[in-house]
C-alpha cells in the first residue's frame, strides 16, 4: 500500500499550486560566509576544466508548469509579463535617484578592482554611491554603456544596482579621513587632495569643465561575494538548484549577446545578505554594448574579437595556424563606424549572429542553453518596442544626438535577429489563455497561410497518462474549441502546418485544469 501510495505521488504531474509564480527562496537562514574569486582562476577554469556537458541536456530545472521562471532572489518579472512605461524604463532600478551634488560629497573610500578609477562616496544624505569616471581619450564611453545596460537588465528582471549619469568638480569632494588607498603588496596610505587632483584629470570633462562620472547606488545588504554559473552555494539553504540549471542563468547568454556583453562573467556579479536571505545581483557594465578594455584592463572602445571569439580559442588558432594565416578571422573585418560614433565605440548589427556570439570565455550555464530556454529569453528581447529601446538609451546622455541615434537603431537591429532567430527553432505558439469556451494563443511569428493542427487528450493527473479523445482538427486562427466534456484534465497538442519554417512542426502540448470557473491552463510543453 505505501509502495503504491508513493508511486502516485511520483508520477502525478500538476499540484493545486501550479503554475507557481513565486519560488519562495528567501527563507530565513544564518548568515553565509563571504567567497572570494580570483577571475584569472576562473577563467582558466571554465576554459580548461568546467564541469562536464550532459547528454542530453537536462530541461531547466526551476521553471514552473507553463515554462516560465518564477519570480525569486534571482530574477523579477517584468517587461517579459506586462506592459512597462516609457517612464519605467527610463528609470530602471532607481528608487533612492542620484547623489546629491548640490552639497560636499565625501569620499569614504578607493574603488578596488575593476576597469575604471573610482571612489565610494557618501552624499549629504547619508547615501552611499561608487563613482567611476570615463578615461580622458573617451568621453561617455563605459558610463552610458553601464548606465544604459543596468536598465535594461533591470527591465528584463535581473537584480541590478541603480546608476545615475553626473557631473562633478573637485571642489565637490572632501576626504574622510579614513579614506585610504591599498598599495601593492597589501601596505595602504591615507587617501589625499594630490591623488583626488590627480584622478579627476586623467578622467574625461564635458565642454563646461565638468568631470562626467556613473554613480551606483550601494546594493542594501552585506556583501558576500560572487555566484558561480554552476553547483549551489553549500552555506544557502535556499539554493536548491544547479546554477547551469536555472533558466535565467541559461538564457542570459541571450540577453548578452543583445547587448554585447562579452564580460558577463562570475567577478561581475555579487551576492548580498539582506533581510536575512541571500539576494543575487549582476554588477559592472562598463564593458558592454561598444565600450570594452584593452590588454590592460583600461576603459577602451570594444575590441572586435569581444562577442565572436573567447579569448582562449584553440580551435581558431590553430585553424589560422595551419593555413598560415589564409583562414583568418572574418570578424578582423567587421566595418565600424568608429570612431565617427566614439561616445558609442565599436557595436554594429551586420556581422551580428546570436546562435555564434560568445563572451570572453565558456560559461557553464550559457553552454547548456537550450532552445526552449532561448525562446523564453527571446520572447522577452521581443518585448522591448522601438520607443522603448530609445528611452533607455536616451539615459546614456551622450554628447552627440547622431552617437545616441546609431545605438538604438543598431540594440533595435540585434533585438530583430535574436527574435527571428530563436522564434525559427520551436513552435512560435505561446500566451495560452482559455476565453469562455476556447483555447486562445498568440503565434508569435507566422506566415500567411500556416495552419495549426491539433489533438484533444483526456490526462489523468494521478498516472501523468493521457488517453485521445479522438477529436482532431486545423484552424486557420489562434483559437480552438474545447470539447464539451467533464474531465478533470485535458491536454491539446498543437502543431504549425508550415512549409517555410520546418521547425514550427514540433508539438505543443497545453494542458488544462477543470476548475469551477472552467478550464484554466495549468502547464505547457514544447518539443526540442
Amino acid at each position: 500500500m505505501q509502495t503504491t501510495l508513493l508511486l502516485l505521488l511520483v508520477a502525478q504531474k500538476f499540484f493545486v499550486d501550479d503554475p507557481i509564480r513565486q519560488d519562495h527562496d528567501t527563507l530565513p537562514i544564518d548568515a553565509p560566509g563571504e567567497i572570494e574569486l580570483s577571475s584569472t582562476y576562473d577563467m582558466l577554469a571554465n576554459t580548461f576544466a568546467g564541469p562536464e556537458l550532459e547528454d542530453p541536456i537536462p530541461r531547466a530545472s526551476n521553471i514552473n508548469t507553463i515554462g516560465e521562471v518564477p519570480d525569486s532572489s534571482w530574477f523579477t518579472n517584468r517587461i517579459g509579463s506586462r506592459e512597462m512605461s516609457l517612464r519605467e524604463l527610463r528609470q530602471g532600478p532607481g528608487a533612492n535617484g542620484p547623489p546629491d551634488t548640490s552639497r560636499r560629497l565625501t569620499i569614504i573610500a578607493a574603488k578596488q578592482g575593476g576597469i575604471t578609477p573610482g571612489f565610494t562616496i557618501r552624499d549629504a544624505n547619508g547615501r552611499v554611491y561608487y563613482v567611476k569616471f570615463d578615461p580622458k581619450a573617451h568621453p561617455s564611453l563605459s558610463t552610458a554603456a553601464d548606465v544604459i545596460s543596468k536598465n535594461f537588465f533591470h527591465a528584463i528582471g535581473y537584480n541590478v544596482p541603480e546608476a545615475y549619469i553626473v557631473f562633478v568638480r573637485a571642489e565637490h569632494f572632501e576626504i574622510d579621513a579614513g579614506a585610504v588607498l591599498n598599495l601593492p603588496g597589501g601596505n595602504s596610505v591615507p587617501m589625499d587632495r594630490e591623488y583626488l587632483e590627480f584622478m579627476l584629470a586623467s578622467a574625461a570633462r564635458v565642454p563646461d569643465g565638468n568631470v562626467r562620472a556613473v554613480a551606483s547606488h550601494a546594493i542594501p545588504g552585506d556583501a558576500i561575494g560572487p555566484f558561480q554559473f554552476f553547483g549551489t552555494r553549500s552555506d544557502d539553504p535556499n539554493d536548491l538548484f544547479s546554477h547551469q540549471h536555472r533558466r535565467e542563468l541559461r538564457a542570459y547568454r541571450v540577453f548578452c549577446a543583445w547587448l554585447n556583453h562579452d564580460d558577463s562573467r562570475a567577478i561581475n556579479t555579487l551576492d548580498t545578505f539582506v533581510d536575512g536571505h541571500v539576494k543575487h545581483y549582476l554588477i559592472d557594465f562598463g564593458s558592454t554594448l561598444g565600450s570594452g578594455s584593452d590588454v590592460l584592463r583600461n576603459i577602451a572602445p570594444q575590441d572586435p574579437r569581444a562577442g565572436n571569439e573567447y579569448m582562449i580559442d584553440l580551435h581558431h588558432a590553430w585553424r589560422a595556424a595551419y593555413s598560415f594565416g589564409i583562414l583568418d578571422r572574418p570578424w578582423r573585418n567587421i566595418d565600424y563606424p568608429y570612431p565617427e560614433f566614439a561616445e558609442v565605440g565599436r557595436i554594429e548589427s551586420a556581422y551580428f549572429r546570436p546562435e555564434d556570439w560568445k563572451p570572453e570565455y565558456p560559461n557553464p550555464a550559457f553552454d547548456r542553453m537550450r532552445a526552449d530556454d532561448a525562446f523564453w529569453a527571446a520572447k522577452i528581447v521581443a518585448r522591448f518596442s522601438d520607443e522603448g529601446i530609445r528611452e533607455i538609451v536616451k539615459t546614456g546622455d551622450f554628447l552627440s544626438a547622431g552617437a545616441e541615434a546609431y545605438l538604438a537603431e543598431t540594440i533595435m537591429r540585434r533585438r530583430d535577429k535574436i527574435v527571428d532567430y530563436y522564434f525559427r527553432q520551436l513552435s512560435p505558439l505561446d500566451r495560452f489563455r482559455v476565453e469562455a469556451t476556447r483555447l486562445e494563443f498568440d503565434a508569435l511569428a507566422s506566415y500567411a497561410g500556416d495552419v495549426y493542427a491539433f489533438e484533444w487528450f483526456s490526462f489523468d493527473n494521478e498516472r501523468d497518462a493521457r488517453t485521445s479523445l479522438s477529436i482532431q482538427g486545423e484552424a486557420s486562427e489562434s483559437t480552438i474549441a474545447i470539447p464539451p466534456t467533464a474531465e478533470p484534465f485535458l491536454v491539446v497538442r498543437i502543431r504549425t502546418r508550415s512549409e517555410t519554417v520546418p521547425a514550427w512542426n514540433k508539438a505543443v502540448d497545453v494542458f488544462l485544469r477543470r476548475s469551477p470557473r472552467g478550464y484554466e491552463v495549468v502547464g505547457v510543453e514544447r518539443e526540442i
